[in-house]
């Protein structure tokens, strides 16, 4: 059976940026969040191009996505600051093919009053270290706009790098609109082969 990736994990803190006094705890999402992380993604959903969705999921469906990375055994974070939670990242499978699992996808959404200080690099620090400790090997962004530069520049901060851009695969606002695909390898990357007899990640 795999080990529950949520159990024993130590909560890891960071001041936001412009804020010296105020400290960001990344840790664990529960059940409990999931108010404040659909609103944070319904706030994304109906006013900006990062998600192609047009009409913001309900609690129930945010909890099946939820509970379905927990199944998975892979990592769902949030950042809290004052009781609040300032932003939320996961992972999920890249692509649900057996040849894709050393490869996850990651997603980042941050309160607009967070941006650009430190809770979505603070999300991502852990959310790598956590893929990695996994066993994965690729972490892959599809970043909905290409003009959406605070999503890319965070990635770069991160060692993603550029790997594509499909031009017009969406149509949202009245607007034709990009997808964005950037990679970086994470633990050995592609330097080494797996174990043939390998278990999946995580497990």
């Amino acid at each position: 059976m795999p080990s529950n990736l949520f159990t024993n994990q130590t909560p890891e803190s960071c001041n936001m940026t412009g804020s010296p006094n105020t400290s960001v705890l990344v840790r664990d999402a529960t059940s409990d969040d999931i108010v404040q992380i659909q609103k944070i993604y319904a706030h994304h959903v109906l006013n900006g191009l990062g998600s192609f969705e047009q009409v913001p999921p309900d609690i129930t469906e945010m909890t099946r996505r939820y509970q379905t990375i927990r199944d998975s055994n892979l990592p769902f974070l949030v950042a809290e600051s004052e009781n609040r939670i300032m932003g939320y990242a996961y992972a999920g499978p890249y692509r649900p093919r057996p040849a894709y699992r050393f490869s996850l996808e990651n997603s980042v959404y941050v309160t607009p009053e967070a941006v650009g200080r430190g809770v979505g690099s603070a999300l991502m620090n852990t959310l790598i270290q956590r893929c990695t400790a996994l066993g994965y090997r690729q972490l892959v962004a599809v970043i909905g706009d290409s003009g959406n530069q605070s999503s890319i520049r965070l990635h770069e901060k991160h060692g993603f790098r550029h790997a594509g851009q499909l031009k017009s695969v969406g149509f949202k606002f009245g607007r034709w609109i990009d997808s964005v695909i950037m990679q970086r390898g994470i633990g050995e990357g592609d330097g080494t082969n797996p174990d043939q007899a390998e278990t999946p990640p995580g497990d």
